[in-house]
């Protein structure tokens, strides 16, 4: 089924066509740098508990230092994890989900970069995902 343009839409778009005055480059009018809205996504998937820290360390430093101010870590939602059928493990710390931002949290040279990260998307079952949010370097 073609739908028809109406006469009123050609006549508007002739309008808009033939105006001599142009239209606001929104882009120039922006506020911010490139800088201020980057952000970086790290996904763990299939890392053991050891290397997603360790590439989680370094990555929040290679970021700091690049000026990137949001990271999004994506570290899976543990729901496939084999460490739920061991009694023996830390269900709780034993998954990235749950591991890789205790490991921030207790690393007090990583805290000193960090202005904040969101602890209700790391309490939420459904969520795979956790957000950060670095400080400005100045260097």
């Amino acid at each position: 089924m073609k739908k028809k343009i109406s006469k009123k839409d050609i006549e508007d778009w002739n309008n808009f066509v033939n105006k001599s005055e142009k239209l606001e480059d929104k882009d120039n009018q922006l506020n911010f740098t490139i800088n201020q809205l980057s952000e970086k996504t790290l996904d763990l998937h299939g890392c053991t508990l050891e290397n997603a820290n360790m590439i989680a360390d370094e990555f929040i430093r290679s970021c700091f230092s690049k000026n990137i101010n949001k990271i999004i870590f994506i570290t899976g939602k543990g729901s496939r994890s084999k460490n739920k059928e061991n009694p023996y493990q830390s269900e709780q710390l034993s998954i990235l989900k749950y591991s890789v931002p205790e490991y921030i949290k207790s690393n007090s040279s990583l805290l000193k970069l960090i202005k904040s990260f969101n602890e209700d998307d790391i309490k939420n079952p459904n969520k795979g995902s956790f957000e950060l949010y670095l400080k400005k370097f100045k260097g």
